[in-house]
């Protein structure tokens, strides 16, 4: 039987970041999230897209940030949906072994949503539309932006738990730590009106890089 690890535990298992964001890609980050969480609820009930599956992609844009808090909670979270801890572990480590080939465009897309830090290129959003269908694929993308919202506010929290702990990653300090978290705290319900005066406005809930390198 596999030891629980617990978010302490797991935070302190990374020493350094993986990739750092600043104040105003987490702000941005924020404005996109609350109408990206109301279609994952309108998910949960209309099963369009397999809740497994949101969270395969969810573990996939992780995987590439490499948020040990969020790390640790959506490991509980997929635990809890009978995922093993064999597949866990490998679209954690970005392996491949677990992915279904059904799924493995999305993951593909999940990954390069993360790595282009939020803003993925047009034509490879439009591959995940052909490929699923216009409605699923704006799930997949609400489930990766709010998972690098997440990610985004994890990272420093779980740096400055490190930190609690008498192990700080070396490439961070207190001043940025508690400056992304405050920050973070503060600016969420202007986000959560400027998103809302977006979707007024007709805005779509996306943004791309449509640049065609």
């Amino acid at each position: 039987m596999t030891k629980k690890v617990s978010l302490s535990e797991s935070v302190i298992q990374r020493n350094e970041f993986k990739r750092k964001f600043s104040s105003w890609e987490l702000y941005r980050s924020f404005v996109f999230a609350p109408r990206a969480m109301s279609k994952l609820i309108r998910n949960n009930k209309t099963k369009l897209v397999d809740n497994h599956f949101v969270e395969r992609l969810q573990l996939a844009v992780t995987e590439v940030n490499g948020c040990a808090a969020c790390s640790y909670q959506h490991t509980q979270m997929a635990l809890k949906q009978g995922m093993s801890n064999e597949e866990i572990g490998s679209f954690l480590s970005g392996g491949s072994d677990f992915t279904k080939p059904e799924e493995a465009k999305a993951i593909m897309f999940a990954q390069h949503f993360a790595d282009s830090r939020g803003f993925p290129k047009k034509y490879a959003y439009d591959s995940i539309v052909e490929e699923y269908g216009k409605k699923e694929a704006s799930i997949i993308l609400s489930a990766c932006q709010m998972m690098i919202a997440g990610n985004m506010y994890g990272i420093p929290f779980s740096a400055f738990l490190s930190r609690l702990q008498g192990k700080p990653y070396k490439d961070s300090t207190l001043f940025y730590e508690l400056g992304m978290l405050i920050f973070g705290i503060l600016c969420l319900p202007i986000a959560i009106i400027h998103g809302f005066l977006r979707g007024l406005i007709g805005f779509p809930n996306e943004k791309f890089d449509k640049s065609s390198t």
